[in-house]
């Protein structure tokens, strides 16, 4: 079938090359034959001059067209090709004065022609003829060009979009199981804060699923799910822990890439907040402006983690550094700090022209 395919492209482009070249010489034939005609009225000498007179020039072009151009242009060896683009231009000049003063009467020895040119004019004509063709080749090639390229764009740009997705959907189980084992948790201690937990989650399912599936939500929205999420882990969090949340800067219409700051709120309260320990606390800030998004997470050091819960975390923000790379290529700034005492990642986001 892929075979078949391929003779189908090559005879239909063939065929486009051949009508486009049919095209141009029957154009210049109806243009030529009426230059060259001695009276008002076109004779039949009239008609076969033109045509002896187009196939020297037809020499000359298709030389240049199918030797010179990708034996020399094409391989940028220019030097070169302007010397032998005018040898082939006066090759093809003398060509046709000799054509006509010498060798058309042996060929139609009934018909009586006389070189109307000068091998100046012959040399313009040839010239014109040989430098339009150039540059109809040669734009083709342009144009193919732009859209191969734009043809790789769109792969590439397909190939991200697909990557995002596929990393997207990574964080969606991760956030789930997490959210689970807080729910887990409180019916086991019998909490009246299960029931609510659940209607939490319900709410940021849906999020999650439906509106957060689009390349970019409105920040407000986002803004607001991650404060329910926020509100959601503090259900579980002990008397001793602290909770901030803050935003600075006005939100409404600004879009963002959704689910960015989800792993990293996930982080904060998975290694700073462990249940019922001592004084502990997490910090989330956002400062809006009108070109950036500025997002600082910050939270205490808990007790060691195990080897499993530090994988999942850094499986976590290599899926958030692969994602960022992809949604902001060069519009984004993303660090951690980490001391004996606390935790922080900051990540700037790049939007003011974001759609």
């Amino acid at each position: 079938m892929r075979q078949v395919m391929r003779i189908q492209v090559f005879y239909s482009s063939a065929g486009a090359r051949i009508l486009q070249h049919i095209a141009f010489w029957g154009l210049s034939y109806y243009i030529l034959v009426h230059v060259f005609a001695s009276s008002s009225e076109i004779q039949t000498t009239d008609y076969i001059y033109t045509i002896i007179f187009l196939i020297t020039l037809a020499i000359g072009v298709y030389t240049n067209l199918y030797l010179l151009i990708p034996l020399f242009l094409n391989k940028r060896k220019y030097l070169i090709f302007g010397l032998l683009f005018v040898v082939c231009v006066v090759s093809s000049t003398w060509l046709n004065l000799i054509t006509f003063s010498k060798v058309i009467d042996y060929l139609l020895p009934g018909y009586y022609f006389i070189s109307y040119f000068s091998f100046a004019d012959v040399f313009k004509i040839m010239l014109a003829f040989a430098g339009i063709t150039s540059l109809i080749k040669l734009s083709k090639g342009y144009f193919l060009l732009l859209e191969t390229r734009n043809q790789l764009m769109q792969l590439k740009q397909e190939k991200s979009d697909a990557e995002l997705q596929a990393l997207r959907a990574q964080v969606n189980p991760h956030f789930l199981f997490n959210c689970l084992n807080s729910i887990y948790s409180l019916v086991l201690k019998k909490s009246d804060k299960a029931p609510e937990t659940v209607l939490r989650l319900s709410d940021i399912l849906r999020y999650i699923l439906y509106e957060a599936r689009k390349e970019k939500v409105e920040l407000m929205t986002e803004l607001l799910y991650m404060q329910d999420y926020i509100r959601l882990q503090k259900l579980r969090c002990g008397p001793n822990a602290t909770v901030e949340f803050r935003v600075e800067g006005e939100p409404n219409s600004r879009r963002i890439t959704p689910l960015l700051f989800l792993p990293l709120i996930e982080n904060s309260f998975k290694h700073g907040i462990k249940g019922e320990t001592g004084p502990s606390f997490v910090q989330f800030t956002w400062i809006i402006s009108a070109d950036s998004v500025h997002f600082v997470a910050k939270n205490n050091r808990g007790p060691g983690d195990s080897p499993d819960e530090e994988k999942q975390a850094g499986i976590g923000l290599e899926n958030l550094t692969k994602r960022l790379g992809l949604a902001y290529p060069g519009k984004h700034h993303f660090q951690i700090t980490e001391t004996g005492e606390f935790f922080s990642v900051d990540l700037t986001l790049q939007i003011a022209d974001e759609p």
